[in-house]
């Protein structure tokens, strides 16, 4: 199963939730709502959950082998500091303080 297609489809700086991430496979099948946290220990991806009647979350779908999550989770973090880079570059200068008014 190939990635084909990465959309970052919202970004935001607050909070631990730092994007919002549709991921299509085979040009046939896409997950929408993979969601780009950081943590404590760093950058992770978290799969679209649900709330079961106990409070617990559980995936909705996600990898059934740590080959092909490593294989998501590195795609998924490149197009996401890669889109981020962008986003910085793009946004205009900080004014410089000026002394003395």
């Amino acid at each position: 199963m190939e990635i084909t297609s990465i959309t970052i489809r919202k970004m935001g700086s607050e909070g631990k939730m730092k994007a919002i991430v549709s991921v299509t496979f085979d040009h046939s099948f896409v997950v929408h709502d993979i969601k780009v946290i950081e943590g404590n220990n760093g950058y992770f991806i978290a799969m679209p959950s649900r709330k079961t009647q106990d409070g617990e979350f559980k995936d909705i779908v996600h990898p059934i082998n740590s080959e092909f999550r490593e294989k998501l989770s590195s795609a998924v973090m490149q197009k996401y500091f890669e889109a981020l880079e962008a986003a910085e570059a793009a946004e205009p200068p900080s004014p410089e303080p000026q002394e003395g008014i």
